[in-house]
């Protein structure tokens, strides 16, 4: 890609229905919106950071952080008065900035390193033209059921360990990317053509309720290096 600028959103809003004050829960001494911010400072490849909210104490929590700001009116946070896919527009115009990374502070365990990464990967895809955007997932393989049985397996003889289940996909949302114009044109942050950047078991915990949270904190104190090498966590 040639050089071409990248802005980091980070979507908050007051409301919340499952976690009150959901996205400045306390986490690691800070808060959840200060703890992604300063996740997202120490990414050199990021040229801008941006909170958009309706909420003025967030917006002076970026302000004091020395980040951008965008105030974002009540209908583009209260989920009625307009879509979820009006909001990602609203927000996408109303910033600068060639490409944007969407970046919630609701999935604090994405850390620099790995935000370097799927930048470096969304490089790559798009000067090569094969998709059109990214978004982080978690892989997994799991026997599924819906109410007319197993949907991806048999019963009986022909049942087989979930190692040979096929592989499948939750959207993590802690890391999206696609033009700044094309999430204008889709009103929303990413095409129908993405790249699965694969995030393991931890980087993928997305904050939704108190549990969530919970596991979260617990997450971020284990050991990088064991981490890293023992298979029971990846």
């Amino acid at each position: 890609m040639k050089k071409q600028t990248i802005t980091a959103i980070v979507p908050v809003r007051a409301g919340s229905r499952r976690l009150k004050n959901k996205n400045i829960s306390p986490f690691a001494g800070v808060n959840l919106l200060l703890f992604k911010l300063n996740q997202l400072k120490k990414v050199k490849l990021i040229d801008k950071i941006i909170v958009s909210s309706d909420s003025d104490k967030m917006l002076k929590f970026a302000k004091d952080m020395g980040v951008g700001i965008h105030k974002r009116g009540l209908k583009y946070c209260d989920e009625v008065s307009t879509t979820f896919g009006d909001a990602v527009r609203h927000i996408a115009e109303s910033v600068d900035g060639d490409h944007i990374l969407w970046a919630p502070c609701t999935a604090p365990l994405v850390f620099p390193k790995t935000y370097k990464k799927a930048i470096e990967t969304y490089r790559e895809i798009i000067d090569e033209g094969t998709y059109d955007s990214l978004m982080s997932v978690e892989s997994f393989k799991r026997y599924m059921w819906d109410d007319n049985g197993p949907m991806n397996y048999e019963l009986g003889l022909k049942h087989v360990p979930s190692q040979q289940l096929k592989e499948y996909y939750f959207v993590s949302d802690g890391i999206l990317m696609a033009p700044r114009e094309k999430m204008i044109e889709w009103s929303y942050f990413h095409g129908t053509n993405p790249y699965k950047f694969v995030l393991d078991k931890r980087s993928s915990i997305d904050i939704d309720d108190r549990l969530d949270l919970e596991v979260a904190r617990a997450w971020l104190d284990l050991d990088e290096k064991v981490y890293d090498e023992d298979p029971y966590f990846i």
